[in-house]
């Protein structure tokens, strides 16, 4: 198994037992390839929500840049929603999982069709 499939496992692993969600495994996947190398990293790996400069960071690169969301108020909800329903006591919030959420909230499946 290569590292990006344990990687993945894991990200689905937390789905189901953080967030109460059984995944799509493949738009977990595309999700995953889709975060490039920053998977590796154990900083960039991951977000920290307690950061507004990180939150901010996933709003402007990942849901402007990436879904293609025009700036509104619901961008920083949507994201305070994702954070919540990860749960505030998880310190290691995994940028994949964030993002896979973001993507089922925002309903933009289709970025990565």
């Amino acid at each position: 198994m290569s590292k990006r499939d344990e990687l993945i496992e894991k990200y689905a692993a937390d789905l189901r037992e953080k967030c109460g969600v059984e995944p799509d495994m493949d738009l977990l996947t595309k999700v995953t390839i889709g975060a490039g190398p920053s998977i590796y990293n154990a900083d960039s790996s991951t977000v920290a929500s307690s950061s507004t400069d990180e939150l901010n960071t996933v709003k402007e690169n990942f849901l402007k840049k990436k879904l293609g969301l025009p700036e509104s108020d619901s961008l920083m909800g949507g994201i305070q929603k994702v954070m919540d329903t990860y749960g505030h006591s998880n310190r290691n919030k995994y940028r994949v999982v964030v993002y896979y959420l973001l993507v089922k909230h925002f309903g933009k499946e289709g970025v990565y069709a």
